[in-house]
């Protein structure tokens, strides 16, 4: 069983995709490629974390067809972390879990995860290594050494495994606020 997280899909909202610069057609070519590539990845036992911004717009206010993209959904379990475009629709959909924040037993884990839809400048255990994942800010910033943007926007519309978001916060700077945060001593 692999964790996979990805934020901010923002599925059925058509100005996303000039609003962030996506590669898509319209927002059914958009739906189309984002549910493939979830699909590339996750397996039928894995756990599928959306890390907030599951759908907006117009579509999203209508029940069926929101119902309808998720369940699209692959893997065992899905978990939406609510983010700010995410409706009560959205949250009362069949998800395993709904949270603001959540700190996960990820079984490629050498260390603790916790996920917010925002980038937090300090969460629990981060001064002993724990990793935030977060969406919200697209591709304005990809984050730190300890904190890894996992939108769709910087992760080419894939999710990600922990071990791959592990791997791109080594190639981030440490962010400029954390010594402010958390000093040693």
């Amino acid at each position: 069983m692999t964790h996979w997280y990805t934020a901010d899909t923002h599925f059925g909202h058509e100005n996303i995709i000039p609003n962030a610069r996506r590669p898509f057609r319209d927002g059914e070519h958009m739906a189309a490629v984002l549910i493939e590539r979830l699909w590339d990845r996750v397996g039928p036992e894995d756990d599928l974390w959306i890390i907030g911004d599951f759908a907006f717009g117009p579509k999203a206010k209508d029940e069926g067809w929101l119902l309808g993209i998720f369940s699209q959904l692959p893997g065992a379990r899905r978990h939406l972390l609510v983010g700010n475009h995410d409706s009560a629709l959205t949250k009362g959909l069949p998800w395993d879990s709904v949270s603001l924040l959540a700190e996960v037993d990820d079984p490629e884990a050498d260390r603790p995860v916790t996920l917010c839809h925002y980038p937090m400048i300090t969460w629990n255990h981060a001064r002993k290594g724990a990793l935030h994942l977060f969406g919200h800010v697209h591709g304005n910033w990809r984050g730190s050494t300890n904190a890894v943007n996992v939108g769709v926007d910087v992760c080419d519309y894939y999710p990600v495994s922990l071990r791959e978001a592990a791997a791109r916060a080594k190639t981030l700077p440490q962010n400029r606020h954390w010594r402010d945060v958390e000093p040693r001593g």
